[in-house]
C-alpha cells in the first residue's frame, strides 16, 4: 500500500516543474510567432514600393474551420476563416504569391495581366492594362 503513496509524494513533487515546463513552452511559441510577425511587418515597411508587369497565374484560396463543442458533446458553434493567394508572375519569369482580400480576390482572373503594386510580401494592388 505504501507504494502509491511514493507514487503520489513523487507526482506532487514532479508537478510545479512539469507545469512551468509547459508553460514555459507556450509562452515561448506565442512570443516566437509574434516576433516572427512584427519582423515581417517591419520588412515590409523598410521594402520599396514596386510597380511590374506581371500576369495572374493562380488564384487559390486557404479555409479553416473551427468546430466548438458543448460540454454534452454536441456542436455548439463553428468558426471558419477563409484567406486568399493570388500568383503573379512578372517578366522575368519570377511567380510571388501574395495574400489578397476577398474582395480583391474577386476581381482578379487567371491570365489578366496588368501592374502590379506590392511591398515586400504585402500585396497593394493591381491594375489590369
Amino acid at each position: 500500500m505504501t507504494m502509491g503513496f511514493e507514487m503520489f509524494d513523487v507526482m506532487e513533487q514532479l508537478f510545479p516543474f512539469l507545469f512551468i515546463a509547459v508553460f514555459g513552452a507556450i509562452l515561448f511559441v506565442i512570443v516566437t510567432v509574434i516576433i516572427k510577425g512584427l519582423r515581417q511587418w517591419s520588412k515590409n515597411n523598410n521594402s520599396p514600393v514596386l510597380i511590374v508587369e506581371a500576369r495572374v497565374v493562380n488564384m487559390r484560396q486557404d479555409t479553416r474551420v473551427n468546430h466548438h463543442h458543448a460540454n454534452d458533446g454536441h456542436m455548439a458553434s463553428h468558426h471558419s476563416s477563409t484567406r486568399y493567394y493570388a500568383t503573379f508572375q512578372v517578366d522575368s519569369g519570377d511567380r510571388i504569391e501574395l495574400a489578397v482580400s476577398g474582395k480583391e480576390c474577386g476581381m482578379l482572373a487567371q491570365g489578366d495581366a496588368g501592374k502590379l503594386t506590392f511591398q515586400g510580401t504585402r500585396y497593394l494592388g493591381f491594375q489590369r492594362t
